[in-house]
């Protein structure tokens, strides 16, 4: 067991240490188990609408109605109609892949980004390559918080393809707010599947961070997911490019977690955004600056 990361005289919260001493992995790795049961619908509905009644979820946007989810995580990582959420129109637009809230944004200012106040951690832990991470220095950055009521499906910000993607294992500290502010180093630390986009302005990264309760993180251009006995670290050289239009899928979480993108200098100027600000999948977040070449096509084949 890692013991817990701390700078001289600080101190943690009794919280850090509960979640220092639980099992991560296994509790997590059970939670999906659990999620994945087919129970009788006479027990399984009540308890769908009990979770959509605390969170407050809004099923208008639902594809399907709760009576059709054969298990829980079937209802959440259900799929959303897709006039809900509609993709940002226009040449350069950068869309938010998913729908969360802000939790940092900026510059990464010698490889650095800000985790929470006087918490920060470098794109090289994040993407555990420093030799692609020094390509990141001075580019942009975002983090993305998704709560228990969020669509939990990972969309992609920009249109290109996906040649190379890298599991990392890691802890499953939990990602909320709590854990932000408490746990140091805390993205690096988590396991997460990253997706190399490539584009006409070079590559950017799409980073999925599991945390605690999160049963599984998958992809659906390869059969890798996370959270596995005895994992390994693991690159992922596709055969086949996977096509992207910006919107379309690129991963999900099953029961919750936090997405963070990297851009290389050059490619991306933020609109007006806000710390703690809600989003939308598909909704404008910033312009990523494409060069003068169409990559409006579809061939989304997972050929690997």
């Amino acid at each position: 067991m890692t013991k817990p990361h701390s700078k001289v005289g600080r101190r943690f919260p009794i919280g850090y240490y509960f979640f220092y001493l639980l099992p991560k992995s296994s509790f997590s790795r059970l939670c999906g188990i659990i999620a994945e049961l087919r129970i009788p619908k006479f027990l399984l509905q009540p308890l769908i609408r009990c979770f959509i009644w605390i969170f407050k979820i809004d099923m208008s946007d639902a594809l399907e109605p709760v009576t059709i989810y054969p298990t829980f995580n079937a209802f959440f990582t259900r799929h959303l109609k897709p006039e809900s959420r509609p993709v940002q129109i226009g040449k350069n637009i950068l869309v938010s892949p998913v729908d969360g809230t802000i939790g940092q944004f900026g510059t990464l200012q010698d490889g650095k980004m800000i985790q929470a106040k006087g918490l920060d951690y470098t794109v090289a832990d994040l993407l555990d390559d420093p030799a692609r991470a020094r390509e990141y220095a001075g580019g942009e950055y975002i983090t993305i918080y998704l709560a228990p009521y969020n669509y939990h499906r990972i969309h992609s910000p920009v249109s290109g393809h996906i040649q190379y993607c890298a599991y990392i294992p890691g802890q499953l500290w939990t990602v909320s707010p709590w854990g932000v502010n408490n746990v140091q180093n805390l993205f690096p630390r988590n396991e997460r599947i990253i997706s190399y986009v490539q584009t006409t302005r070079g590559e950017c990264a799409v980073v999925k961070v599991g945390a605690t309760v999160v049963g599984k993180v998958k992809v659906p251009y390869h059969s890798i997911e996370t959270n596995c006995f005895q994992a390994q670290r693991t690159g992922v050289v596709l055969h086949r490019p996977y096509m992207l239009q910006r919107g379309d899928e690129i991963g999900v979480f099953e029961l919750g977690s936090t997405v963070v993108c990297c851009f290389k200098p050059g490619q991306v100027q933020w609109d007006a955004l806000s710390l703690g600000q809600p989003l939308k999948m598909g909704e404008a977040i910033g312009h990523f600056f494409y060069e003068p070449l169409s990559l409006e096509f579809h061939d989304n084949s997972t050929s690997t």
